[in-house]
């Protein structure tokens, strides 16, 4: 999902926290229930002897109009099977609507929308069925080519419980021509390169990195501060793996030492600003592709290639020849809950296979929402080649599908990441508290928020 909505749930999510804990504990012995009754009691077909599939779409426009046109065009197809396409209800979020309708057992068959951390939250508590178990998963995966990119969506207990729609790698942009003012003809790769850009900011007006949120220890910012830089550093490792904190430290106290000196050297700039980078206030910032068609309208000077760019984060000097930098991926899927009757499920996977088994599909899906689709060969796929062409800066998005790591399956993900930026991210960034010192609170806080 684009990163407006990110932000609207983010936010609404800590408030909803109280909520959400009522809501688990009916949905433990909702599904409980369910599990008896499945076969028994809900109605799997229309009123014509039809059987219907219900998919929830997100809360966006652009991707409700996708689905409904996915939809009517299987149905051409498959007289016997009705879709049923509807807006997923954002109020007071997407994720307390599910919660709700789980526990009411009012679920879908099938919703989109679903992160892989809060897919953990649904699985835990059976709400949502493995994928891989179904008949048609394998075919999906295959005849899409997403086979790289769908193995870091796999959980701790080796299922695959989300279908990857989308994946938006968190990259990094730079006002290139701030940097050739500054006497840089390219982006910088490495931490050493990026301090001596540094070195030519300090003392003038410039700032390095001009973002109010990576003050802020708000759960989901670290999305898109943090974990890209992480990622990049560790090489796409995990950061909690089967309840465990697997944190690669070494890769952390790097992340932290390079936070540390940006914040010595006064190059970050955390307070209130109106689009610092798009008025060229700040050489960087992190960027989802979702920006771009709001650039267009409000930004027209900004030219990708001329006086801006994009790039993966930059990486320790040790890492400088690495040609795979992994980042996170804003990404989000689809699943099928528990309360599906057998019929449902033969149907959605049916209504799936239809989907993703078309390229032009995809390309459809690229043209409506402006979202990258999770395949492998998006960039080497002649059929996104016009595209492409039109859009390069989206190939570059394109091209970082394969190395970008979603969110940790985790069902504590919310109270973990709280933590983090409380106790190591936000001290760091305001300069109060040491790199080692955030790497060992860091730990201590994250295993004390999975108990």
């Amino acid at each position: 999902m684009c990163k407006e909505n990110v932000y609207h749930l983010g936010g609404t999510m800590m408030k909803m926290n109280k909520l959400i804990v009522g809501i688990s504990a009916l949905l433990l012995g909702s599904v409980a229930l369910a599990g008896c009754s499945n076969s028994g009691t809900k109605d799997s077909g229309s009123s014509d002897g039809k059987t219907k599939v219900t998919f929830w779409a997100a809360p966006n426009p652009t991707q409700v109009k996708y689905w409904e046109e996915m939809a009517t065009e299987f149905e051409k197809e498959n007289k016997d099977i009705d879709v049923e396409v509807s807006q997923m209800k954002e109020s007071p979020s997407s994720e307390a609507t599910i919660q709700s309708a789980i526990a009411s057992k009012t679920a879908p068959t099938l919703s989109e929308n679903i992160n892989r951390s809060f897919a953990a939250q649904l699985a835990a508590s059976k709400a949502i069925l493995p994928l891989d178990k179904e008949s048609d998963f394998n075919n999906i995966v295959e005849k899409r080519n997403m086979s790289k990119t769908i193995e870091s969506w796999k959980f701790s207990d080796g299922s695959q419980y989300v279908l990857p729609v989308y994946s938006n790698p968190i990259l990094f942009g730079w006002r290139l021509d701030t940097l050739k003012e500054l006497g840089f003809n390219e982006p910088p790769k490495t931490y050493s390169e990026l301090l001596k850009v540094v070195e030519k900011i300090k003392g003038t007006d410039k700032a390095l990195w001009a973002k109010k949120d990576i003050a802020d220890p708000t759960a989901w910012m670290r999305w898109f501060d943090f974990f890209p830089l992480y990622d990049a550093a560790s090489k796409g490792a995990n950061f909690v793996e089967d309840n465990k904190f697997v944190a690669d430290e070494k890769a952390m106290e790097n992340v932290f030492d390079l936070m540390s000196t940006l914040s010595k050297d006064k190059v970050l700039r955390t307070g209130e600003a109106t689009d610092p980078f798009e008025n060229g206030d700040s050489v960087m910032t992190d960027i989802g592709p979702w920006t771009f068609p709001n650039w267009t309208e409000k930004y027209p000077e900004l030219k990708f290639g001329e006086n801006y760019t994009v790039t993966t984060p930059v990486v320790p000097d040790e890492l400088a020849n690495e040609e795979n930098v992994s980042t996170y991926a804003d990404a989000k899927g689809i699943v099928m809950y528990a309360q599906a009757t057998e019929e449902e499920q033969a149907a959605a996977m049916k209504f799936l296979e239809f989907v993703f088994g078309d390229e032009k599909n995809d390309m459809k899906l690229l043209e409506t929402t402006s979202l990258i689709p999770a395949r492998d060969d998006a960039t080497e796929n002649a059929i996104f080649k016009e595209y492409f062409e039109k859009n390069p800066v989206m190939e570059v998005y394109a091209a970082n599908v394969p190395n970008a790591v979603p969110a940790m399956d985790n069902e504590k993900y919310n109270d973990i990441q709280q933590v983090f930026g409380e106790q190591a991210w936000v001290p760091v960034v305001r300069g109060e508290k040491a790199p080692k010192k955030a790497v060992t609170d860091a730990k201590k806080a994250v295993e004390g928020a999975l108990q």
